[in-house]
């Protein structure tokens, strides 16, 4: 007796107007950009003041925020100030720096990431 070939799974119906030979897009997965951290770090020269007067005028903090992270970095040695996109970030300790040295402040400003 011949053996029959097996048979084939039914192939389903297309609908109307379907096409076999469909082109599919991948598309590229979008991801939230990480997010960088300003940070203060302590020493023994910057003026409470001058902290207190930066984060107001350039992270525009209240004065009891600023007040309150300014003891934060004084007492801890370093506060994170915000969270940015990278290149806000850095220009932000870009702009500080500069201020600071042009105002004889030796404030260390930093951006990590988060």
């Amino acid at each position: 007796m011949p053996s029959k070939p097996p048979a084939k799974p039914p192939t389903p119906p297309q609908a109307p107007g379907e096409d076999d030979d469909v082109v599919v897009e991948e598309r590229q997965k979008t991801s939230v950009p990480k997010r960088w951290r300003v940070v203060f770090h302590n020493d023994d020269y910057t003026t409470m003041e001058y902290v207190i007067l930066v984060l107001v005028q350039f992270f525009h903090k209240s004065e009891a925020e600023a007040f309150h992270l300014m003891l934060t970095v004084h007492k801890k040695g370093s506060a994170s100030v915000g969270l940015y996109p990278r290149d806000v970030a850095e220009t932000k300790v870009d702009l500080v720096s500069q201020h600071a040295r042009e105002h004889g402040q030796p404030l260390l400003v930093t951006a990590e990431p988060e």
